[in-house]
C-alpha cells in the first residue's frame, strides 16, 4: 500500500498523459542535444543511437518527474536526455586508449603544477614539465578535445556525482538539509574552479555550457578557428577535471 501511494507521488503528472505523446513533443529537444553532442563525435558513431539514447533519458524523466518539487519538466528532462546520451557515449568507448592515456596525464600534470604554482599554468609550463615541445603539446590537446566533450555535471571522478545534482530535483528520499548542503557545496566548487580558469577558457566554457553555442558558433563570436576553440575548451575541462577531483577526493 505503502510503495503503491509512492508510485503515485513520484509519477508525472502534467498535462501531457500519452508517453508517445511527450515523446513527440520533446523529440527537437532530444535532436537538438544529440546533434549539438555529435558535433564533437567521430564520423562512425550513428548519430540515430545518439538518438535513441536520448529517447530512454527523456522516458526515464517521465518516470521519475515529480512535478510537486516545482522544477519544470523540459529543465528535467534535459538533464536525463544529456546524461543517458553520455552514459551510453562511455559504453562505447569509442577514443583509443592512447588517447585516454594522454588526457589523464594532462590532468594530472594540470592538478599538481597548478596546486604548486597557485595558479593557472601556461602551455609552456606544461609542455615543460612533460619535457616536449609545444607543438607536441598542442597535438597532445587537440587528441584529448574528443574526449572532453563530457558536460560540467559529469566533471566529478564520482561516479554518482550527476546524479546527485539531478536525483535532488525530485527524488523525496534526498530532499534533506544534508543533501541540500551537499549539492550547493558540489556547485560552489565548480563555480569557484570555473573562476579561476584564464579569460579565454572561462569564456568558452561559459558561451559553450551556459550560452549553449556551439564550437563554431563560438569562434565566429570570438573571431578565433573552430579548431582553437576546441583545444581552448579542452584545456579548461581537463584543468577543471583535475581540480575538482582533488577536492572530491578531500571528502
Amino acid at each position: 500500500m505503502r510503495r503503491n501511494a509512492l508510485k503515485k507521488k513520484t509519477a508525472f503528472k502534467g498535462d501531457i498523459k500519452n508517453r508517445d505523446e511527450i515523446i513527440l513533443k520533446y523529440a527537437p529537444h532530444i535532436k537538438y542535444i544529440a546533434n549539438r553532442l555529435a558535433l564533437r563525435l567521430p564520423p562512425h558513431i550513428d548519430i540515430d543511437d545518439i538518438i535513441n539514447s536520448g529517447v530512454i533519458g527523456l522516458m526515464d524523466a517521465v518516470d521519475k518527474f515529480d512535478v510537486e518539487k516545482g522544477v519544470q519538466f523540459k529543465t528535467y528532462a534535459e538533464f536525463r536526455i544529456r546524461g543517458a546520451i553520455l552514459d551510453n557515449l562511455r559504453t562505447m568507448d569509442w577514443v583509443p586508449r592512447s588517447v585516454r592515456k594522454s588526457a589523464t596525464i594532462l590532468e594530472n600534470v594540470y592538478s599538481e603544477l597548478e596546486k604548486k604554482l597557485n595558479r593557472a599554468a601556461t602551455d609552456q609550463e606544461v609542455a615543460d614539465v612533460l619535457n616536449i615541445t609545444i607543438e607536441k603539446f598542442y597535438e597532445m590537446i587537440s587528441q584529448a578535445s574528443g574526449i572532453t566533450l563530457l558536460s560540467l555535471e559529469m566533471i566529478s571522478s564520482h561516479d554518482d556525482a550527476r546524479l546527485k545534482l539531478i536525483d535532488c530535483l525530485t527524488d523525496e528520499q534526498v530532499r534533506n538539509p544534508l543533501s541540500v548542503f551537499r549539492i550547493e557545496e558540489i556547485r560552489g566548487l565548480v563555480s569557484d574552479a570555473i573562476n579561476r580558469l584564464p579569460e579565454k577558457e572561462k569564456m568558452v566554457v561559459s558561451l559553450y555550457y551556459y550560452d549553449e553555442l556551439t564550437m563554431k558558433e563560438i569562434s565566429r563570436t570570438l573571431k578565433l578557428t573552430e579548431s582553437r576553440v576546441s583545444q581552448i575548451h579542452a584545456k579548461a575541462i581537463l584543468r577543471l577535471r583535475g581540480r575538482l577531483r582533488d577536492n572530491f577526493d578531500k571528502q
